[in-house]
């Protein structure tokens, strides 16, 4: 069954052009660049989002004409009990 997105939803898809990293799909012939950007900050015991190189990630851009789109990946804390 093909599902179409709302008007202003994206729909997104594990990239393989981006390690396996979850990006918005772009229509074919959509002029876009599309960047991963790095974690900076002290990852520690936090649970992030890494790449299949196991590098941190901390977001996803995709830059058109038109706008961007960002998908973030929020950090999980973790506690011992």
């Amino acid at each position: 069954m093909l599902v179409f997105p709302k008007p202003g939803q994206t729909h997104l898809h594990t990239c393989s052009g981006l390690r396996g990293l979850t990006a918005p799909l772009l229509l074919m012939g959509t002029r876009a660049k599309v960047e991963a950007h790095e974690r900076e900050d002290y990852v520690g015991n936090d649970s992030v989002q890494m790449d299949i190189d196991g590098r941190p990630i901390m977001s996803v851009v995709t830059t058109r004409d038109d706008g961007q789109d960002v998908v973030v990946f929020a950090p999980t804390a973790t506690i011992r009990a």
